[in-house]
């Protein structure tokens, strides 16, 4: 029976950045360590954010190619760093692209992950996404456990969104929460710049109030 793959964040982070890199910008990959850092840390496609420093990265790269995941590679001045996710983890090219996205951008729908695939691998559709995540889910013990988990829906959501599991199990309420905690930050926000900018309007009209009910001579609305 194969052992469980489990990975810590920071390792999954840096193991998703290569995979990401060496289908997006394969004129760039291999990563050297710096690139590799400023991959994980990028602010776009990162759910959730991260500032890990260089000798986070540098350590998670160690230990990833304890596990054979990750190698290095010689040549030029620079050290430079590929990944051996599809071969380690033993999953086709679609799992493993599958795998790739979970954990840079985190819990996802089957739609929203053939969508972010295009630049990885495209799907034919929404249900062959949706085959593969079964099959990584139904993986027998033999080979390790499942590797994704399919979450319930979340309040207000039409469909449900899948998990990976390379670094143990998922508190499925706790992604539910962080979603919808989310949507109503967000909301929160826009409801405060609203408020704010309605604030400002009420403060001009009442300057413009006083400065003509000086100009006639006139009390203002509410006084004496």
């Amino acid at each position: 029976m194969t052992t469980p793959l489990l990975l810590s964040p920071v390792e999954a982070r840096v193991l998703a950045t290569l995979m990401e890199k060496a289908r997006t910008v394969p004129d760039s990959y291999p990563l050297t360590l710096n690139s590799l850092l400023l991959g994980c840390n990028q602010k776009t496609s990162r759910e959730p954010l991260m500032e890990l420093s260089e000798s986070e990265v540098s350590s998670a790269v160690d230990s990833l190619r304890e596990a054979g995941l990750v190698h290095e590679t010689s040549g030029g001045r620079a050290v430079k760093f590929t990944h051996n996710a599809q071969r380690g983890i033993g999953v086709p090219e679609q799992s493993a692209v599958l795998l790739g996205l979970l954990m840079l951008r985190g819990p996802q729908t089957a739609a929203e992950l053939r969508l972010n695939a295009e630049r990885w691998y495209r799907f034919a559709d929404t249900s062959s996404v949706e085959a593969f995540l079964d099959e990584l889910q139904e993986r027998s013990e033999e080979k390790g456990g499942p590797l994704v988990i399919k979450l319930d829906r979340a309040p207000g959501a039409r469909e449900q969104r899948w998990a990976h599991l390379l670094c143990g199990p998922v508190d499925a309420s706790a992604a539910v929460i962080s979603r919808s905690g989310a949507a109503v930050g967000s909301a929160s926000a826009e409801l405060q710049a609203r408020v704010t900018q309605l604030e400002a309007e009420v403060a001009d009209l009442r300057a413009t109030v006083q400065k003509l009910c000086a100009e006639l001579g006139m009390s203002q609305p509410g006084q004496e």
